[in-house]
């Protein structure tokens, strides 16, 4: 149940809701990098709020998410984004891909130094497979213009230009060799972020050129990992061109949500990301370099975590939390539904009740796939984050 400030009983509703090296090339930083791949790799190995219905612009998602529709500048943000109370799950708008090529002809054999400082020679793109945690390097293949080169993917790609394709991963983000060895694939792009490894290394030793991108995620690389892409499959200026428009909309979304959030550093508001797996006792805090610190600064909002010196990723501990005291929690969907919703969440974490993030059940959930994937899609994950943090209403 969402409610912003004033709003009486009667205007509550709810809702369900050389040669290239493919490391980050040196270029200015807006804010520091993030995001420690390994640990992740380990939190992800462990392994629908409801809010106010108004009259305003926005429509649920297939899965219950709230998009919104209009442009963020014309949005009127709450005057204190600390003061509504509920629990928004809020989704990105679907956007078919947009090649920024038609029919690309790749420059092979292309040969590379990878992340991990191996020399791969990709001579052939016409079976490709593109694997990470978030489905985010399938989706920088499509908008190369060799979607139709893919031929499988991973769980978390599920846009609907890939969607028909079979799955190599199993029992979650766990790479299957036998499904991928049966695509027949004449590359693989992938990182550290999905495990098995071995699996990684028999691909390798059965003669497919695996290219092991950088895992290092944050709004800062998303568009390095479209130029890296490029590179590895022979399109570097399709890698740069993706890179350009991915960097442009990140930063003109940025201008936008900057203009949302408050100018008194006061009043802006303090915002954790937890990453929970209720099965699995899993609770987690996601601090500096961990990735979230970047997506929070981008918000224009404070990284609590952050602020106290928590490092990457580390589970939950009732003193940490409390002395956070964050005014907003920011969560997976999916971790959410796996604890049986904020009322769960509470239960099993009392300590957030101590903060007011709990005390006012303020708490923001977004796809698993969409939230940290720091790809083609940065710009409207801001987008659709702003909206929940700064102006509820155009959400709800």
């Amino acid at each position: 149940m969402l409610r912003l400030p004033g709003a009486g009983p009667d205007r509550a509703a709810t809702r369900t809701t050389s040669r290239p090296v493919l490391s980050r090339p040196a270029r200015p930083a807006r804010r520091r990098p993030a995001l420690a791949a390994a640990g992740l790799l380990a939190v992800a190995a462990l392994v629908a709020g409801c809010g106010l219905q108004l009259p305003l612009a926005g429509h649920a998602d297939d899965g219950g998410a709230v998009v919104g529709t209009e442009p963020l500048s014309e949005l009127e943000p709450i005057a204190d984004p600390r003061a509504w109370t509920g629990e928004i799950t809020v989704g990105t708008p679907e956007r078919p891909v947009d090649p920024v090529a038609e029919n690309p002809q790749p420059a092979l054999p292309a040969t590379v130094t990878d992340a991990q400082g191996t020399e791969v020679t990709v001579a052939d793109t016409s079976r490709i497979l593109a694997l990470d945690l978030y489905g985010s390097l399938s989706r920088i293949v499509f908008e190369l213009g060799l979607g139709d080169s893919v031929v499988g993917r991973d769980v978390s790609s599920g846009f609907p230009e890939i969607a028909g394709r079979p799955l190599v991963t199993s029992n979650g983000h766990e790479l299957t060799g036998e499904a991928i060895l049966d695509l027949a694939p004449t590359v693989i792009l992938t990182d550290t972020t999905l495990g098995p490894w071995d699996v990684v290394l028999q691909m390798r030793d059965a003669g497919i050129p695996v290219v092991v991108l950088d895992s290092h995620r944050s709004l800062e690389t998303s568009a390095d990992l479209a130029r890296a892409t490029g590179e590895a499959l022979g399109l570097p200026a399709e890698g740069a061109a993706l890179a350009e428009r991915t960097e442009t909309a990140v930063d003109d979304t940025l201008a936008q949500v900057a203009e949302l959030a408050p100018a008194d550093p006061a009043v802006r508001p303090r915002v954790i990301f937890l990453y929970v797996r209720g099965q699995s006792g899993v609770y987690y805090l996601f601090g500096d370099e961990s990735g979230a610190d970047s997506l929070i600064e981008g918000l224009g909002a404070v990284d609590a975590a952050a602020e106290v010196g928590w490092k990457g990723m580390r589970p939950l501990n009732d003193e940490g939390l409390i002395s956070m005291q964050p005014d907003l929690v920011l969560l997976m969907t999916g971790g959410l539904e796996s604890v049986g919703g904020v009322d769960g969440l509470l239960e099993q974490v009392p300590a957030l009740a101590q903060t007011p993030a709990g005390e006012n059940r303020r708490f923001v959930a977004m796809d698993d796939t969409e939230i940290l994937s720091f790809g083609p899609r940065s710009a409207d994950v801001l987008d659709a984050l702003a909206r929940a943090f700064y102006a509820p209403e155009s959400v709800s």
